[in-house]
């Protein structure tokens, strides 16, 4: 789990120089910086939902991975966490913070396939680029955000560094994923458009609950490996 370890550290480190940055500012300039993002993060959800290979598993996807978030009220419970927490930083809202950066330094690519290779081989090098744009992202969403963006640390620690001992464990079925594999860009596709979600909030066009929506992560590459299996393209 070196890759993870280092990839926490360069979050933390530019999240807390963003905050500390970010407290120095007046509030018209948050704004912008919140609605610098917020485009930014369009970009990278369009982006990433472009990967699909079958816009029908995308589809099917994002709706029955909403429908169940929905069904089982994900975002209020993330928020009502995010209360209690909120107390420790003096009532700073922390939720959107937290989301955003959870989100985009975890749904991607780099993510999966880094961690897989950090498990197999020992290979944190595909985490070790990924922390050094974590850590400018970090750093850019905590003046805008807050401190929320440093608790996306116990997010990547549960989900990146789990999906490297799960690799560790299951070596010999992972061998051969990679950045191009079906249940891959499946699954980049609909973290993209959870993305793009997050980005049409923080420009306040849409008032989404992107947390919803996570489930789709779960549906995309199962999707993928049915229609694999069953030799549909």
């Amino acid at each position: 789990m070196v890759g993870t370890w280092i990839n926490m550290g360069t979050v933390l480190l530019g999240g807390s120089l963003g905050w500390a940055l970010g407290e120095r500012f007046p509030s018209r300039v948050r704004e912008a910086a919140t609605a610098g993002v917020g485009l930014v993060t369009l970009v990278l959800g369009v982006q990433m939902a472009l990967k699909t290979q079958n816009i029908l598993v995308l589809l099917l996807s994002v709706i029955l991975g909403g429908a169940v978030g929905g069904a089982l009220r994900i975002s209020a419970v993330l928020e009502r966490g995010s209360a209690r927490v909120e107390i420790l930083f003096r009532g700073r809202p922390l939720a959107q913070g937290f989301l955003t950066a959870s989100l985009l330094f975890c749904v991607g690519p780099m993510t999966i396939v880094g961690a897989i290779q950090d498990g197999l081989f020992g290979d944190w090098s595909i985490l070790g680029a990924k922390a050094i744009l974590d850590g400018i992202s970090a750093t850019a969403l905590a003046a805008a955000l807050g401190p929320g963006v440093l608790l996306s640390l116990f997010v990547i620690l549960v989900y990146q560094g789990g999906i490297t001992l799960l690799a560790y464990l299951l070596a010999s079925q992972l061998s051969a994923f990679s950045p191009a594999h079906p249940a891959v860009l499946e699954l980049t596709a609909a973290g993209g458009a959870i993305v793009i979600a997050i980005g049409l909030g923080l420009l306040k066009l849409r008032d989404i609950k992107p947390a919803d929506f996570l489930p789709a992560l779960a549906f995309a590459p199962l999707f993928a490996f049915l229609l694999q299996v069953l030799g549909w393209r």
